[in-house]
């Protein structure tokens, strides 16, 4: 059950090129786009998404949101610090009177919000649009559509509709000229964890230690036989990464409810999070502090027999936690084991961390 050579290659650590998944990508923020822009009409949902992931907000409160009329920036301090800009849909950012260097040039991914319960065909030609120009300025800009407000379309009718969305969109590309356009469709909703798997989705793509996280997560649940694993970001309920196996739902929504119960816990009892939830930090040295592993503060639990599950969490910084779930028969006698390999992860993990 022990991890074999889970650790970080010495040609990871060489200005050369990675020959493999597992090697890294040496980078510096500054070299790294972290930069998400939120966009769409008006109305349709940007900064009530914003408001429930990034502060809480109950969903039912977000109709009380006033539109957004100017740029607003938001922060997620993790172990990178990612903006989050949330652009007013009734301007058009794109025309020439604005500074678009300014507001798309250090972007490295852009949402698309869509409202599914309203005409969606204006916002569909106004991403096409979007798209097509930003292609041609910023290639390297990732797009994402959530297809937003599915939960109160009946499951058929939501099916239909989501399948009639992208279908338009795709066309609407391929007819402007782009082949295999660099954009992925959600469906989500601000009432269940549909919008936290997608979010998670598109901050992975900022993320150039992506390949890195799943190789190491890949080998920690093959050899502790977990179906899932998954590295979250605790104030946020985001996770960066998680290991190649389809994503289960049923056990992520599992996942996320522990993680709010156990987090909530080790803020009595273990990480003085106060700095980061207030959403700033005291420079530099509290950041890679936040960021080394230690053996006093972490958090760990352990939960079986849970709708069928053995459920395991344990802490790796400030900002990052590591929860898996299996329903392997022998996984709580072999903890003991489990314990040894997740703190070789651990190890390599703060190696990875070190250089990003």
């Amino acid at each position: 059950m022990a991890l074999n050579g889970v650790g970080i290659p010495e040609s990871a650590k060489s200005d050369t090129e990675p020959s493999s998944a597992t090697e890294l990508v040496p980078s510096a923020h500054g070299n790294h786009k972290s930069r998400l822009l939120f966009m769409g009409l008006k109305r349709s949902g940007k900064s009530s998404i914003i408001n429930v992931v990034l502060y809480k907000l109950p969903p039912t409160e977000t109709v009380f949101i006033p539109a957004t009329v100017v740029i607003k920036k938001h922060a997620l301090y993790s172990y990178r610090n990612f903006q989050i800009w949330d652009l007013p849909g009734q301007i058009d950012f794109l025309e020439t009177n604005f500074d678009t260097e300014s507001i798309f040039g250090s972007a490295g991914a852009m949402v698309w919000i869509l409202d599914a319960q309203d005409d969606y065909l204006e916002s569909v030609a106004r991403l096409t649009e979007t798209v097509v120009q930003l292609q041609q300025m910023y290639p390297d800009i990732k797009y994402s559509v959530f297809i937003h407000k599915v939960d109160s379309l009946g499951s058929d009718f939501r099916e239909d509709i989501v399948r009639d969305i992208i279908q338009r969109i795709m066309d609407d590309l391929n007819d402007a000229g782009l082949e295999n356009p660099p954009v992925s469709f959600y469906p989500t909703s601000v009432y269940d964890d549909s919008i936290y798997e997608a979010l998670s989705k598109v901050l992975q793509l900022l993320n150039p230690q992506l390949a890195t996280f799943e190789a190491l997560l890949n080998t920690l649940a093959g050899s502790c036989k977990m179906q899932k694993l998954y590295l979250f970001d605790v104030l946020s309920k985001l996770y960066i990464a998680s290991d190649t196996t389809p994503v289960d739902m049923a056990g992520y929504t599992l996942c996320s409810d522990y993680i709010d119960t156990i987090v909530d816990l080790s803020e009595i009892y273990g990480w003085d999070r106060g700095s980061l939830r207030n959403g700033h930090m005291n420079g530099d040295t509290d950041k890679s502090q936040a960021l080394q592993k230690t053996e006093e503060g972490n958090s760990e639990s352990f939960i079986s027999g849970i709708r069928g599950y053995c459920l395991y969490l344990k802490e790796m910084n400030k900002f990052l936690a590591l929860i898996g779930f299996s329903k392997e028969p022998r996984f709580a006698a072999e903890k003991p084991l489990i314990d040894y390999n997740v703190k070789v992860f651990q190890d390599a993990l703060a190696s990875v961390l070190a250089l990003t």
